[in-house]
Order: C-alpha cells, then sequence, then structure tokens
C-alpha cells in the first residue's frame, strides 16, 4: 500500500474521481468532458485518477494528452492486467480528495448522478451508493442473473449488500482509509465496502447504454466475479458440501435396509451391477463437486499466504509532488 506525503487543506481536493481503464480508447474524451463538466458545477477543488489496467489499444497515450490539457488528471499505469476491483483498489489507494468516488469508464454510470452522491455525503454519509433503477441496453439473461444474484448472495452472507447496485459510489476519507487496510487478493469492493459500516444510504438512477466499444464482463468473468463474493463472504458452499454428505449417508443407510428386505423377500430388483454403476457414478460426482468447492476456498487462501503484492505500478503520472511510495502495491 503505497505512502503519500500529507497534502496540504489548501491543495488537497475535495472530490476524486476513480475510473479503472481497460481498452477504452473511444470513450476516454468524453469521459473526462462529462466528468469535468459535472465537477465544475460543484465550485469545489477535484481530480481525476485513471487507472490504465493493461489496456493495449491507446488508451494510455490518450491519458497523457488529458494529462497534459489539465493537471487535476493523475494516471496509474499499471505494469499487466490486473483485473477491475484491483484497479478501484489501486484508484482509492492513490486518491487524495475527502471523498471519493467509483465509476465505470464506459459511461453507462452517468457521471451527472454524482452531484446527488455528494449532497447525500454533505448531509453526512460515508457511503452513498447509486442504485440502479433501470439498466438500458442489457440482455434480459444478464438482467435476470444479476437481480438474481444479488438476493442469493444477500441470503447466504451476513453482509446485507444494497440490491441492484454495483461499484459506482461515494465513499469519505474515512471509509477509503478503512478499504484500504484490506488487502486481500479475490476483492469483491461492493461487498467489502457494505463490510466495514459506516452511515450509508443510496441514490437511485437509471443505468445508461454503454458510450462505445464492448464489455468488459462476459459471462466467463460474471461467474468469476460472483465466485469471488460468495467464497469472500460465505461458508454456505463449504457447509454445503457437509449437508450433502449426511443426506447421501442417510439414504444409504436406507437404501442398505432396503435391500437387505427386498432380498429377504425373493425380490430380483437389485441383482445385477446396472444399479451399483449407477451409485459409484453419483457419488463419485458428489465426492468431486465438494473437491472442488475445497479446492476454491484452498485456493484463496493459497493466495493470500503467498503475499504477493495486490498491483505493480509502471508510471505513476501526477502524483510526483506527494507519493513516495514503492511501485509494489
Amino acid at each position: 500500500m503505497p505512502e503519500h506525503i500529507p497534502l496540504s487543506p489548501s491543495s488537497r481536493p475535495t472530490i476524486s474521481i476513480v475510473a479503472p481503464v481497460y481498452n477504452e480508447e473511444a470513450i476516454l474524451h468524453e469521459l473526462y468532458k462529462r466528468v469535468s463538466e459535472t465537477l465544475e458545477t460543484l465550485g469545489e477543488p477535484w481530480e481525476l485518477v485513471l487507472v490504465n489496467d493493461g489496456s493495449w489499444d491507446r488508451s494510455y497515450e490518450i491519458m497523457l494528452e488529458l494529462r497534459q490539457q489539465d493537471p487535476r488528471v493523475h494516471i496509474v499505469n499499471f505494469s499487466r492486467n490486473f483485473g477491475h476491483q484491483i484497479a478501484i483498489t489501486a484508484g482509492m489507494d492513490y486518491a487524495q480528495g475527502q471523498a471519493v468516488v467509483i465509476i465505470d469508464a464506459d459511461l453507462q454510470d452517468p457521471p451527472s448522478v454524482i452531484l446527488e452522491m455528494v449532497d447525500k455525503w454533505r448531509e453526512g454519509y460515508d457511503v452513498v451508493y447509486a442504485i440502479r433503477r433501470e439498466r438500458k441496453g442489457e440482455t434480459r439473461f444478464k438482467l435476470w442473473t444479476a437481480k438474481m444474484f444479488y438476493r442469493i448472495i444477500n441470503k447466504i452472507t451476513g453482509v446485507n449488500i444494497p440490491l441492484d447496485t454495483g461499484d459506482f459510489r461515494l465513499l469519505d476519507r474515512k471509509a477509503v482509509d478503512a478499504l484500504r487496510q484490506i488487502r486481500e487478493h479475490h476483492r469483491f469492493m461492493r461487498g467489502l465496502s457494505v463490510w466495514i459500516g459506516f452511515r450509508q444510504t443510496g441514490v437511485t438512477y437509471v443505468r445508461e447504454e454503454r458510450f462505445a466499444g464492448e464489455t468488459k464482463y462476459p459471462l466467463s468473468k460474471m461467474l468469476r466475479f460472483a465466485m469471488d463474493g460468495i467464497t469472500s463472504f460465505s461458508y454456505l458452499p463449504l457447509q454445503f458440501a457437509t449437508y450433502v454428505g449426511f443426506v447421501i449417508a442417510g439414504l444409504s443407510v436406507l437404501g442398505i435396509l432396503l435391500t437387505i428386505i427386498l432380498r429377504l423377500s425373493g425380490s430380483q430388483a437389485f441383482y445385477g451391477q446396472a444399479t451399483t454403476l449407477v451409485m459409484v457414478l453419483f457419488l463419485g460426482g458428489i465426492q468431486l463437486i465438494s473437491l472442488g468447492i475445497i479446492g476454491e476456498y484452498l485456493g484463496r487462501i493459497y493466495d493470500e499466504v503467498k503475499n504477493r503484492p495486490l498491483y505493480i505500478v509502471d508510471e505513476a503520472v501526477g502524483f510526483e509532488q506527494r507519493d513516495t511510495g514503492p511501485t509494489y502495491q
């Protein structure tokens, strides 16, 4: 975690906007335009922290152009792609604002909503999350799976994650500092931001269609993200393996008793190997599922005990006057 040279109150921005970027060359100019137009209406000092998460298009070059136009644009350039949730973490590590807003670069989350978030923050709330009242341009399958995911995770975890929310939220400085202490590798930031507590509230908004480009969250990434969320906050999958074991053991006892009774009565129902083969395959499948669940948790433990840095920064642009931290985070 980088250590920062404290800024004087006069030079510290009031609002920091953190935007992870992965191959968004077609959007960055519009992102800067909308963010700057929104924040200028506040009349408060602000900064835009762009985290380049291993983009291979012209995203980084465009970030440098924006930095030349406006020194309030700061850039954290990763050495490779580390993932969306890690990019959010790096942005919070480097942001200096009294409040930090996490927003996706694709402009599905309108920057204009930030004004409502700031109003709630000034009322005394430490975390202000954005609730999706409507989601334009998304398939029924994605809408349904997202709806089910949030409801399932609230049922099986001890953390009450607000329904229909994403990473779009405002965090007070004390909430950001609390999150910076959490350095686990498989991160589910929308769950962690609830876990830290503090005063929280939400604002509703309409999520727009993507401004340009393609989604960076295909089904495979969505499944991995869901798995990270579940394993970060729930032991239920491990308990599920135990419950299934007891159920199968109980059914096996009943099956043994039933087999004895049928054999004594002269029934031919259980002669032959077909039934045995089916039961062996069934039990083998259950065992492999249980081992897979245990493996998911064990793999996450393995990642933690290796104690590797969450990310490696190739270059940090715009932080020269205040950052002394190493590039290994």
